[in-house]
């Protein structure tokens, strides 16, 4: 049996969860900046008790041949510009679901970020360019530049703890666009040599990559081979290939699949089962398939690979630098670990935090950012640390001891804002309750991802109307998920300035008793008693065969030929699909479903969290409200 906190989180799937923003991706990024770290200390304690180990392991040539020509790359070469390809095949996925399904689908919300952004890279670059002007280092200002998403993340999980997940979303959105920007930089200035034909190649390779997104083709080999020749001619040509890991991920659409692709797997599935053959087996697999958009197949198959064996192995075979107090002398006298230390200290925060500033002001609000000043400042200090896209550069500019002294700045970048980030979200934390919510949440408004509103005349609503927070509920009786919310629900209940609304969600496929409950739930209210059968159901889950449903309005003095006559005929039937094509709209992939002031809730739905997410959404609208 599954253990307790496991089915808090568990649902009744009616399709998978496509349109989470970010959840998972914040999630994964944040856990993996732990091995990270590891990683970089490992790197330095070993350069500095082995250096010659060191540098020898990862200068290890290997190559392959193939007929009488041969192709080899030494180890690090092999991470740096192989392995960390599909790094930013996931950069680019998250880029693209962020504008199909995430807070960019409004394409207003993208202005800030992009010129956040840009002047957050800018801004270091230029800093750095002063430190460096009229010296043979200057060439290296791309190291002053790029946030390192996954020690970012993992860092605002450490100080940042109590920070709603609208600050995390902020973060990472500029991140994308600082992620991109980098990339492009990589490929136009730091690519050298260029031989056209091998990039002609590439670039042929990629334009049928981009037609058989369009016309969705769903041959996975056919773009692993693209995907291959793409970044062995890019390779060849003298580009960086890692941007075609960046390029591929931005094609692959996110999106949650038709109702008529879901019945068409939901009917492969149940031929299986009466036939378990294996050409039924492979039908079904990839009937299953196809209703997952590309996107969240390939992020769900690299993502974990990406953020938990190729960064921390990026970092171990780029980080160790061999440090001695003379070293540190000259380290710390150079202009490009002072460029480095002070672009990425100074230059990150000031930038991100007077552009959203001046973009606010002069826009009226309509492009300022959707969190409060002191989670902007934060932001912009926590952007301050640059290592995995940095370091990737410092290796293509630098050699010998101006990259040891690069590696050092990058280092040392992290160290301090990591203490000024504390710093920032320690002083909010001293602030009164409503100060802080407003330092961390603003005033901007949420988009909304329930597509109906409440009706109170046609919505079954329990909890006063004038409550300042609304806990829709999508759900099925037959679901054993829901019964175990039921008594998280009946907890929260008791806060007076709560609303909860349900609305029905029979998955007849897996519940055959759904539909018929939901039917006679609806009977019992034509004579008032929604809530008490609601509670009886939910109660009696195991127990709603028909002579069970009859026993429960008897139970509760209703008019059972009614409520028989009014199933029979499916009088309520018309009204239940209306919540069914609402929890399409909205997006719904299964049972229970929260939506908290018509934000969806992701996660589990124990009491506390739903109670944290409560808080929130009650703050936002206080903060709204004055």
């Amino acid at each position: 049996m599954a253990d307790f906190p496991a089915l808090l989180g568990g649902r009744t799937n009616w399709r998978r969860e496509f349109a989470a923003p970010m959840r998972s991706f914040l999630r994964t990024e944040a856990g993996s900046s732990g091995v990270l770290a590891a990683a970089i200390l490992i790197a330095l304690l070993w350069a500095n008790l082995a250096p010659g180990s060191y540098d020898d392991f990862w200068r290890t040539h290997l190559s392959f041949e193939l007929g009488h020509r041969a192709f080899g790359l030494d180890l690090r070469e092999w991470i740096n510009s192989g392995l960390m390809t599909l790094f930013f095949l996931v950069v680019g996925l998250e880029a693209r679901r962020e504008f199909d399904l995430g807070d960019l689908r409004d394409r207003s919300r993208f202005v800030l970020p992009v010129l956040a952004g840009v002047a957050g890279m800018a801004a270091p670059v230029l800093i750095y360019l002063a430190f460096n002007l009229g010296t043979d280092t200057a060439h290296g200002w791309g190291v002053a530049m790029s946030t390192d998403t996954a020690l970012a993340l993992g860092l605002l999980a450490l100080v940042g703890r109590g920070v709603p997940d609208r600050v995390r979303v902020f973060l990472l959105t500029v991140f994308v666009v600082d992620d991109l920007l980098a990339l492009v930089v990589i490929a136009v200035v730091y690519s050298e040599n260029i031989d056209l034909m091998p990039l002609l190649i590439a670039v042929l390779a990629f334009a049928v990559v981009l037609a058989l997104a369009l016309l969705r083709v769903r041959k996975p080999w056919v773009y692993v081979v693209l995907g291959v020749i793409t970044w062995a001619a890019l390779l060849t040509s003298g580009v960086d290939p890692v941007v075609a890991g960046l390029a591929i991920g931005l094609t692959a659409p996110a999106y949650s699949p038709g109702r008529e692709e879901l019945e068409q797997a939901s009917g492969l599935f149940r031929v299986f089962r009466e036939q378990p053959t294996p050409e039924l087996a492979r039908s079904a697999t990839v009937g299953l398939t196809a209703a997952i958009s590309p996107n969240e197949r390939l992020q769900f198959l690299y993502h974990p690979w990406t953020s938990y064996l190729i960064v921390p192995l990026f970092g171990l075979a780029n980080a160790g630098v061999t440090i001695d107090a003379a070293f540190l002398g000259r380290a710390f006298t150079s202009p490009v670990t002072l460029g480095i230390l002070v672009g990425y200290v100074v230059g990150k925060p000031v930038a991100v935090t007077l552009v959203s500033w001046l973009l606010d002001r002069f826009s009226g609000g309509k492009y300022g950012p959707q969190v409060g000043w002191a989670a902007v400042a934060g932001s912009g200090t926590i952007a301050g640390i640059g290592f995995t896209v940095s370091l990737l550069i410092a290796t293509i500019a630098f050699e010998g001891p101006v990259l040891a002294e690069a590696k050092i700045g990058l280092l040392s970048a992290v160290v301090v804002s990591s203490i000024v980030t504390w710093l920032v979200f320690r002083s909010v934390k001293l602030l009164s309750p409503p100060r802080k919510a407003l330092a961390l949440l603003g005033r901007a408004e949420e988009l909304v991802d329930l597509a109906d509103p409440i009706d109170p005349d046609l919505d079954h609503v329990r909890g006063p109307e004038t409550a300042s927070v609304t806990l829709v509920e999508y759900g099925d009786f037959e679901c054993p998920y829901c019964g175990i919310a039921e008594s998280a629900v009946r907890d929260l209940l008791q806060d007076d300035d709560l609303r909860y609304v349900w609305r029905h969600l029979p998955l007849s496929d897996v519940h055959p008793r759904a539909q018929i409950a939901a039917e006679v739930a609806e009977a019992a209210h034509a004579q008032g008693a929604f809530w008490e059968m609601h509670d009886l159901l939910l109660s009696n889950q195991e127990n709603l065969q028909p002579k069970d449903l009859m026993s429960y309005a008897e139970q509760l003095g209703l008019d059972n030929h009614r409520i028989h006559d009014e199933v029979k005929r499916h009088v309520a039937a018309a009204r239940i699909a209306r919540d069914v094509e609402s929890a399409d709209l909205s997006g719904v992939s299964g049972t229970p479903t929260f939506f908290i002031n018509g934000q969806r809730h992701y996660g589990a739905y124990d009491v506390e969290t739903l109670k944290a997410a409560i808080k929130v959404a009650r703050a936002r609208a206080r903060i709204n409200a004055g």
